[in-house]
């Protein structure tokens, strides 16, 4: 492992996160692991079909990677609960967010939601949602989210990151800086959410200030417009957003990674994707789906490490950082 880690293709590889299909370790996922070397992977309902089959999926990537000479695998799912939950019975089965009103609520279902995840081999929850939705508008994340101002959010949110982290799994918390006032799904649309930064410290950047005094091991990334912050990317691919604002401005030093880029709301090719990822210090790209993305992306990221000497040196400090988390968690 010492000799890929010095090499640009290693640290190409270690900045994606990478959906498959199949439900065993095939050769698309020898490929995403040996050859690309990917931080990790993703799983969906695609993918899982009982706890003895993921555990089974989950361990034999792990050996997998062992035997390449590379670090831990991140193993990450959408287990939010309620109407985002990809592991159904005989998974214990929430009702999600918008149900739960108290801390002991938000522990438990954390505690046994990390214990469930953990015996099967997955070390990563894209939990909790911590979009604000206001009561008075058709909001977006409105099925998703604590029901509450920035203060509940925060005191839940916080529960269930602490919960999942003393039990081994690492929270990312979504999706930054805030999409609880728009109203259109960004898996199918460009949301814009026309609203001063001022605002924004005021209410939906409060539980993301919390989460990261908490040490939460991840931080996703919207794909909004926020004009009257960068009026020309997305915050999943906005150097002010990820990087003077969540970086510099809230002092996260954790992961930062995009939510998926096969999204309808990004409407850039994967190319420009990359390098405003790269430009904006983002440690990790989310591709969910099999296709010439996953190649593309990887090419062009080695390809930018090569020619500048800029992004390389960022892009060690987000190589140190997923390192460092894996270490952390996985002892890798």
């Amino acid at each position: 492992m010492d000799k890929k880690i010095i090499t640009k293709k290693f640290m190409a590889g270690q900045r994606l996160m990478l959906g498959f299909d199949g439900k065993e370790l095939n050769d698309e996922l020898k490929h995403i692991i040996g050859d690309i070397n990917a931080c990790g992977i993703i799983l969906f309902a695609r993918n899982i079909e009982s706890p003895e089959q993921m555990s089974r999926l989950c361990s034999a990537c792990q050996v997998y990677a062992k035997a390449c000479d590379l670090p831990p695998l991140f193993i990450a799912v959408d287990q939010e609960g309620g109407v985002v939950a990809r592991l159904k019975e005989p998974f214990t089965v929430f009702k999600g967010n918008p149900f739960i009103d108290s801390v002991e609520d938000a522990g438990a279902f954390a505690s046994i939601t990390a214990r469930e995840l953990k015996q099967v081999g997955i070390n990563m929850n894209f939990a909790p949602v911590l979009d604000i939705a206001p009561k008075d508008t058709q909001s977006i994340m409105k099925d998703r989210a604590f029901r509450g101002d920035a203060k509940i959010v925060s005191k839940l949110g916080t529960q269930i990151i602490r919960s999942l982290q003393k039990n081994s799994i690492m929270a990312v918390a979504k999706h930054f800086p805030g999409i609880g006032r728009t109203l259109k799904d960004s898996h199918f649309h460009l949301p814009i959410l026309d609203i001063d930064i001022e605002s924004l410290w005021q209410s939906d950047l409060v539980p993301f200030a919390e989460a990261k005094n908490q040490d939460v091991a991840g931080i996703m990334l919207s794909h909004i417009l926020y004009p009257r912050l960068d009026a020309n990317w997305q915050a999943s691919l906005s150097p002010f957003i990820a990087n003077e604002l969540l970086r510099n401005k809230m002092g996260y030093d954790g992961l930062v990674m995009t939510d998926d880029l096969d999204m309808k709301a990004i409407g850039h090719d994967i190319k420009t994707c990359i390098q405003q990822i790269l430009i904006s210090g983002i440690d990790m790209a989310l591709i969910c789906h099999k296709g010439p993305n996953i190649e593309k992306a990887y090419q062009q990221i080695v390809q930018l490490l090569n020619e500048d000497e800029n992004l390389y040196l960022m892009g060690k400090k987000s190589l140190e950082r997923i390192l460092r988390v894996k270490k952390q968690y996985l002892h890798g």
